[in-house]
């Protein structure tokens, strides 16, 4: 056996396994439940199994076109049209990806050239800044407000220059369970305006949104949506994460770029999935009453830990409530995170693994996008630490 006479120069030298696959791990190991890993314990609609089927024994088991189904692409058009008041041609602007997290990747190395400059608001979603890097360009980082994780627009604007080619948001947040307002939406309209910023919208919880607010979209502000690539989910919506389907919508201008990049990461996402979701997309009650499903669940959940020794901060959106835990310890939430996991035999995960300098504001990040035997059995441990 040969070996090569030095190690290869890593391109993404302080990338590690990340978070999620090792909270997930240990408490595979340990035998902890896992209230890490943002991914449903329950079933999805018995209906999505059959349509699957039923697409597999149509035949529909080979490549599909590499934009997508046109079929699930023109359902999208009238998904995102009745609610954004925003028209995507599902020929040029429309592409079903394997997973939001592809055509986020697809997307920066499509439109992102070495040396120039992507601002990204921490704590943020751990693929952004690796595929920032893999273009050779650099991340600006700026650290939203803590307690509140409120965006100052003013000081962004500081961080814009000639370099500055891409801004990404994400909406509702992973991992703060925020959302982002009309206010910050007009304000980042401002800040691109006349100018040839791009902005990278993530919006894999977009119908996970709660108390009566409405979740607040690039495809919904016309200046904004015309410099936006927007990446969705049917994962997250449908309870599905394991089936890796997701689409990006962008002006046609810019989906042509992005579909260059994205041919060579995957070339199509599954066929017979595809076909699934076109058809469920019809039943449009099971994405319009998501946001009351899991309003339930996070309602369910705070009032079980309310007696615990961890303080509550908002959840507006997505499956996740995040505590802090200054009157149980000073331990780093790393540390904390690992020892719950070990000696109590519940898994979380620590917000620190958000930002790039492992910023410790002392927080945890739970999912509550599981079984109501789950919650309970993991709120049960957690008033009792």
């Amino acid at each position: 056996m040969q070996y090569l006479r030095q190690k290869p120069v890593s391109k993404l030298p302080l990338v590690g396994t990340n978070i999620f696959t090792r909270m997930s791990g240990l408490a595979a190991e340990v035998g902890a439940i896992n209230i890490a890993q943002g991914f449903p314990d329950f079933p999805c609609d018995p209906r999505l199994i059959a349509l699957v089927n039923e697409a597999m024994h149509q035949g529909f088991n080979q490549y599909a076109p590499m934009p997508g189904v046109l079929k699930l692409r023109e359902l999208i058009a009238e998904k995102t049209f009745e609610l954004y008041q925003r028209s995507y041609d599902p020929i040029t602007e429309i592409t079903v990806v394997p997973g939001a997290t592809a055509g986020i990747y697809a997307a920066i190395q499509a439109l992102v050239h070495p040396g120039e400059e992507v601002i990204v608001l921490e704590p943020c979603y751990d693929s952004y800044i690796p595929s920032i890097i893999l273009a050779g360009a650099i991340p600006i980082r700026y650290q939203m407000k803590f307690p509140g994780y409120s965006i100052d627009w003013a000081e962004v604007k500081t961080l814009i220059n000639d370099k500055t080619r891409m801004i990404i948001i994400n909406t509702p947040h992973n991992p703060t369970g925020n959302i982002l307002t009309h206010g910050d939406l007009v304000s980042l309209q401002a800040l691109v305006e006349d100018t040839d910023i791009l902005v990278l919208s993530d919006e894999v919880y977009e119908h996970i949104v709660f108390d009566g607010e409405r979740h607040q979209s690039v495809s919904a502000y016309p200046v904004l949506a015309d410099q936006s690539i927007m990446v969705a989910s049917f994962g997250k919506t449908y309870h599905t994460t394991g089936w890796r389907v997701g689409y990006v919508l962008a002006p046609a201008e810019l989906m042509k770029e992005i579909r260059k990049s994205y041919q060579f990461v995957a070339f199509s996402a599954s066929t017979p999935m595809q076909h699934a979701m076109a058809a469920f997309l019809k039943d449009k009650a099971a994405y319009l009453e998501l946001n009351d499903f899991f309003q339930q669940k996070r309602d369910s959940f705070r009032s079980m830990i309310q007696g615990s020794r961890f303080t509550l901060m908002p959840s507006r959106g997505s499956y996740f409530q995040c505590a802090t835990y200054e009157s149980i310890t000073d331990e780093p939430d790393q540390d904390l995170a690992v020892r719950l996991t070990h000696e109590y035999k519940v898994a979380t995960i620590p917000v620190s693994a958000f930002y790039q300098d492992g910023k410790d504001n002392r927080v945890l990040r739970f999912c509550f996008g599981k079984k109501q035997e789950t919650l309970e059995k993991a709120a049960e441990i957690l008033c009792r630490i």
